[in-house]
């Protein structure tokens, strides 16, 4: 892993690769935050740290931020001197855009990891905190918008990253961080590379004991916020969930509530007009299947934006609901996102053969049993122990979860 912020410079030791230094001037805030009253920050120097294969990349990023790189030197392993042997003059703008384009697998080094930590962990801004849950649905649920232009915290799809609430435990100890997966592209909603999004449900259920209604510390911090209010970010943390970089693959995509949140940063990467052009070497050609298991329609989350996708792109994204309190299953029974999977497992199943596609599941862990006995079950009909394969698919790195 590697940190391209200035506190964690000194942690990374990349070897075999090869790491520069960029010194830059006038990172800003989104144009937003004028509106926000608070100061855009024109900061003096800022000193990032970026594995050669990232080189380029970065550079768009910086010039998309509205900065200035002053120069770029090459580092040692220690990461505190200059390679030995070494031209110790810096590279000039011009000179760094000369240098080859970075290949389109994805390394250790591709991967950003703890770039911000908690004990020193990057303040934010809220600009944006929005009710995704309609007239009638069960809870709360909010996106959220964070600007982390002051910094140097970059994310990519599928990662998580940690949020600290304010105050003290019950044993009067600083609140630890609770992770949420992130529920934009690595440009942001904007686009900009400015912002973070989020989608947090707030956790509330009756205390087994006194009946009393508890909530959760965090997720009642954040689906209160308000615009303009600081937040402290740590990560980001990661790599179970990653996007495959080929845009001929199929992901499978099987979600429950806020699970949805890492496959809404895939697909707006995927075929979201903005996202097209800001990423010019990956246009998605392949199919994106997402099963997406909620109580209510109320509580379809995006609910216009996926449809609107799968207007657009019919042949490339496949939208299914399993609605438990409006639908049922073949039972009869309320229809959940295993009953979905035993519906298709036959199609599933056939997709799971191609050495192309991805399996993403991520939400309440309750659901992996169910869908493990509706594909072992499709998998027996063709002679194939289901475990067994589905081991094989990690082997490959084409079987991924997150649940909780």
């Amino acid at each position: 892993m590697y940190n391209s912020g200035v506190a964690g410079a000194t942690a990374n030791t990349l070897s075999g690769s090869r790491v520069f230094i960029y010194e830059v001037v006038g990172l800003g805030q989104p144009s937003v935050a004028d509106q926000s009253n608070y100061p855009v920050r024109n900061s003096g120097s800022v000193f990032i740290t970026v594995p050669y294969n990232r080189m380029n990349q970065e550079m768009q990023r910086i010039a998309r931020l509205g900065g200035k790189i002053l120069s770029i030197r090459p580092l040692n392993a220690n990461n505190q001197q200059m390679q030995s042997g070494a031209d110790s003059r810096p590279m000039t703008q011009m000179q760094a855009e000369s240098v080859p384009a970075p290949t389109k697998a994805k390394t250790e080094t591709d991967i950003p990891v703890n770039i911000y930590r908690p004990n020193n962990p990057y303040i934010g801004k809220c600009l944006h905190n929005e009710e995704l849950v309609g007239e009638g649905g069960i809870g709360t649920v909010r996106h959220l918008i964070f600007d982390i232009s002051g910094g140097d915290l970059r994310y990519l799809e599928g990662q998580s990253i940690g949020i600290i609430p304010p105050g003290v435990d019950k044993n009067g100890k600083p609140q630890k961080l609770r992770l949420y997966s992130i529920a934009s592209t690595r440009h942001g909603d904007r686009v900009d590379d400015k912002t973070v999004s989020l989608c947090v449900r707030q956790l509330e259920y009756k205390h087994p004991e006194t009946g009393e209604m508890v909530y959760g510390v965090c997720s009642t911090h954040l689906c209160n916020l308000e615009v303009g209010a600081d937040v402290k970010i740590t990560g980001p943390t990661g790599k179970e969930m990653l996007l495959p970089t080929d845009p001929d693959a199929t992901a499978i995509m099987m979600a429950t509530g806020t699970g949805i949140a890492p496959f809404r940063a895939y697909l707006w990467r995927m075929f979201k007009e903005a996202e097209k052009q800001a990423n010019p070497d990956y246009q998605f050609k392949g199919l994106a299947w997402l099963i997406f298991g909620i109580p209510t329609s109320p509580n379809i989350l995006y609910k216009q934006e996926l449809e609107e996708l799968q207007g657009q792109y019919p042949d490339n994204f496949r939208l299914t609901y399993a609605i438990s309190r409006e639908q049922k299953n073949a039972k009869g029974g309320r229809m959940y996102i295993q009953d979905r999977v035993a519906e298709h497992a036959a199609e599933l199943w056939t997709l799971m053969q191609k050495e192309k596609t991805h399996t993403y599941i991520c939400g309440l862990k309750g659901m992996e049993d169910g869908i493990d006995e509706a594909l072992s079950a499709e998998a027996a009909k063709h002679g194939v122990d289901w475990k067994e394969y589905q081991r094989q698919m990690k082997r490959a790195g084409r079987w991924h979860v997150e649940t909780y």
